[in-house]
């Protein structure tokens, strides 16, 4: 059994944005973890993020202008710099000297890489990660390779329930009912689980006997046997790497907590072999509908949840749903007690039906 007790985890790494989203000279507003949040790329390409309020009357500086180099807030002009340094108050008189710095705005610790913008949401005590905090997700195999393939689709949910159900492996034969997909039929699975750097990893396997059809689609492009690894970490990060024949294709899913009710799903992809590339429009589509299939069940598992019911858990195939507020619940308290983060997951063979 687990409880509703809404933890968004900080002093980690979370999904911000794809890179081509933010154009050099442009900045886009945003909301995570309930914080407004203003993205800015400045003309030389350089990323930052600063908190989208004004300290002068609050108005949002994501109404105000950017020029590519500072933004200026619509309400009165004051000025601001990429870093959130307020940097003028037309108003001000010259012999007026003020200490500009009383006026900065919060700003946030940003990587981009592989394509993706990350943000680093701290608790407030530090505005820096620490050296093992500082590692942001990378799938591996691609160095600096853009994506392939971008999808972004809000859930209606908490993040725990969008998380969960996206790693949950006994919810596609009813869910994602697709003939490209899986056979019908239920099939025994048996997969290794290891623990891993703020999370876990299930062992490289075969693709499972109800996805033959699926495994059949991976033989005829690249001529082998389909083999995946995926491994999962805080705060929401799920990356897969398919391996058959010569190619190799990789998906990154990242889910973002917008507020309590609204969560976003990022889903970016490599490794489309270049004959393929051709259906990209085609492969976008059937993306899209496969992760509508889970947002459509999440939105009606809201109505039950209105009622604040206690989820009961079974094993095998809950184990996953089970570390994961295992693992939140430990980085939650090794925050708190400033001490090491201990990983509660063991290796074990896990079994079910799917």
């Amino acid at each position: 059994m687990i409880d509703n007790n809404n933890i968004l985890l900080r002093n980690l790494w979370y999904y911000a944005l794809p890179s081509h989203l933010l154009k050099p000279g442009t900045m886009v507003a945003k909301i995570f973890l309930g914080e407004p949040i203003l993205l800015i790329r400045s003309k030389d390409g350089q990323v930052s993020a600063v908190r989208d309020i004004c300290p002068h009357r609050a108005v949002p500086l994501s109404c105000g202008r950017f020029d590519g180099q500072e933004v200026e807030c619509c309400y009165h002009g004051w000025r601001f710099d990429p870093k959130g340094r307020c940097v003028e108050i037309p108003s001000l008189l010259p012999e007026q000297n003020t200490d500009l710095s009383r006026f900065d705005v919060q700003s946030y610790p940003i990587h981009e890489t592989q394509g993706n913008i990350w943000i680093y949401m701290s608790d407030g005590d530090k505005s820096q990660p620490s050296p093992a905090e500082n590692e942001v997700p990378v799938v591996s195999g691609f160095m600096e390779q853009q994506p392939h393939l971008v999808e972004v689709m809000r859930f209606p949910c908490f993040i725990d329930h969008a998380v969960t159900g996206l790693m949950d492996p006994a919810h596609s034969p009813y869910v994602h009912r697709v003939w490209w997909w899986r056979s019908g039929e239920l099939h025994e699975e048996v997969k290794q689980f290891d623990p891993s750097p703020y999370g876990f990893t299930v062992r490289r396997h075969q693709l499972s006997d109800n996805m033959e059809n699926m495994s059949r689609l991976y033989w005829l492009v690249g001529g082998g046997i389909p083999e995946v690894e995926i491994s999962f970490r805080l705060p929401g990060v799920r990356i897969e790497e398919i391996t058959f024949g010569k190619h190799r294709v990789s998906n990154l899913t990242a889910v973002t907590p917008i507020s309590d009710t609204e969560t976003e799903v990022n889903f970016v992809l490599y490794g489309i072999p270049a004959w393929l590339r051709i259906f990209k429009p085609l492969i976008h589509i059937l993306a899209r509908k496969f992760l509508g299939q889970d947002r459509t069940v999440v939105e009606k598992q809201q109505i039950g949840l209105k009622y604040n019911p206690v989820l009961r858990l079974i094993k095998d195939s809950d184990m996953q749903a089970q570390w994961y507020y295992q693992l939140k619940r430990e980085f939650a308290r090794a925050t708190s007690e400033k001490r090491e983060f201990i990983n509660p997951v063991k290796s074990i063979l896990l079994r079910w039906r799917a």
